[in-house]
């Protein structure tokens, strides 16, 4: 609310209109004014913690401005400490947003409050202006970084090169680098990343360039550093060089480590000589070196491709399907399940699920009374939650008599489908005028959860029928 003076005496809030009105997490989508959202937000009595913090800038819906005035608010909360943490969560949250100009008020915030920005807050502030494809603003920033508080550094210009090297912007990382040279002190960090870049573009003959000007700062490469320059190798078509290059490393000091072999194995997958990979897999075992995650993923994946008859395991299937119906089309999740189906690996009720709960989303009836019938087929029973997919599907589509019979087979089996789902396909029947049909499905359900609430209330005092 806008403080306006009515008269000498009197004082009034003037509300402003909202087109959005409120939003998720009970909290206005505009900033009416410090006082006021101050007051509206204390009000809620929810104890605010770091997650909540996180979540009510990451999920909601608010602008920049409200951000900021919700940050002003949780700041001065017992459990959300003043420190770095905090101002990246609110940093990370505005540039997810592109709201340029409320981060670097909080970043000049920070810098009158003695909060001194690290190499972290480098790395969230360039990502968010690389995200959204304004990688000069990011070099502008990095050039502008003393303005906010900050150390122009190799740490601080590290996260630089680290940030646009992961989205393939290597030729503006490869320029600043040259371009600070002789002005900030390096450390093996920055050529790590440099190398890193343009060993993921396969850029033999500049990667070892950086290489030759790191040996000649004096500066020794390490096992990440061979890494970087075998997967370039291998990239680069140079499987050979690759391989001398392993072969070589213990000769200069440094042993092959896990991050060394899994190189070593990318770079035989990638020619398809499996063999290869399985060798130097054995040896990594036993040279005692642990292989982690990404060494069964790449070796997962190069057998799946092969086909060698390795089938994915019930949840890795549903791994798999789970990302991919969190957004978007369901196609992409389809494709997995109709393979899947088709090597004969046997799918999850979880799967099945998430399957029913986008395909009906997207109206895509057909396919789900397919997907439906199959899981059934499997021998997975339908629960409330399978009923309320297929209903909403229905109703999104407009079939409304498949939709009821849907769920009077429901409670024909016990199970009653919630009311946002029964609300939804009443209304759409009072819309088409089949007050009748509402009419006799309203009885049914209300004799089912009438039956359903008692069942509720017998088992609640340990009486079991």
């Amino acid at each position: 609310m806008l403080l306006q003076r009515g008269s000498r005496r009197n004082w009034r809030f003037r509300q402003p209109s909202f087109a959005g009105g409120e939003v998720a997490w009970g909290f206005p989508s505009e900033t009416p004014g410090e006082i006021a959202v101050a007051v509206a937000l204390s009000a809620t009595g929810v104890g605010l913690t770091l997650e909540i913090f996180a979540d009510v800038l990451n999920k909601g819906n608010l602008g920049g401005a409200a951000m900021v005035s919700f940050f002003d608010w949780a700041i001065k909360e017992p459990n959300i400490p003043n420190g770095l943490d905090t101002y990246h969560i609110i940093l990370k949250a505005l540039g997810r947003r592109k709201f340029f100009c409320s981060m670097e008020e909080i970043l000049l915030r920070m810098k009158k409050e003695g909060i001194q920005p690290d190499s972290r807050t480098v790395s969230v502030i360039v990502d968010s202006y690389v995200r959204a494809r304004r990688v000069s603003k990011a070099v502008e920033f990095f050039e502008r970084l003393e303005e906010f508080g900050g150390e122009r550094n190799s740490e601080s210009l590290t996260a630089v090169i680290r940030s646009l090297c992961r989205r393939s912007h290597v030729r503006v990382a490869d320029s600043l680098f040259h371009r600070t040279k002789g002005k900030i002190s390096f450390d093996k960090m920055a050529y790590d990343e440099l190398i890193g870049g343009w060993a993921k573009l396969g850029r033999g003959k500049t990667m070892e360039r950086t290489w030759t000007e790191m040996v000649a700062e004096g500066l020794s490469p390490d096992s990440r550093t061979y890494a970087h320059l075998i997967e370039g190798l291998g990239r680069a078509g140079r499987i050979k060089d690759a391989v001398d290059v392993f072969n070589q490393m213990e000769e200069k000091g440094c042993s092959p480590d896990t991050v060394t072999y899994n190189a070593m194995m990318c770079n035989f997958i990638s020619t398809g000589n499996l063999e290869q990979c399985t060798y130097y897999y054995k040896e990594m075992i036993t040279k005692k070196q642990f292989p982690d995650i990404d060494t069964y993923q790449s070796l997962i994946s190069a057998f799946l491709k092969v086909r060698r008859g390795i089938c994915p395991s019930t949840g890795m299937i549903t791994s798999f399907i789970e990302p991919l119906c969190s957004y978007g089309p369901p196609h992409a999740a389809m494709l997995i399940y109709k393979k899947s189906k088709k090597a004969g690996c046997k799918i999850s009720l979880k799967a099945y699920k998430l399957l029913l709960m986008r395909l009906s989303r997207f109206g895509k009836c057909g396919m789900v009374l397919q997907v439906w019938d199959e899981m059934q087929e499997s021998g997975h029973s339908s629960d409330a939650e399978v009923y309320e997919f297929i209903v909403n599907g229905l109703c999104n589509t407009g079939q409304l008599d498949t939709a009821v019979l849907v769920v009077e087979e429901s409670l024909r089996r016990g199970c009653c489908i919630g009311k946002m789902i029964y609300s939804k396909l009443n209304n759409k029947l009072l819309e088409m005028n089949k007050v009748e049909t509402a009419y006799r499905l309203f009885l049914k359900v209300r004799k089912a959860r009438a039956s359903l609430n008692a069942q509720r209330f017998w088992r609640a005092r340990g009486w079991h029928f």
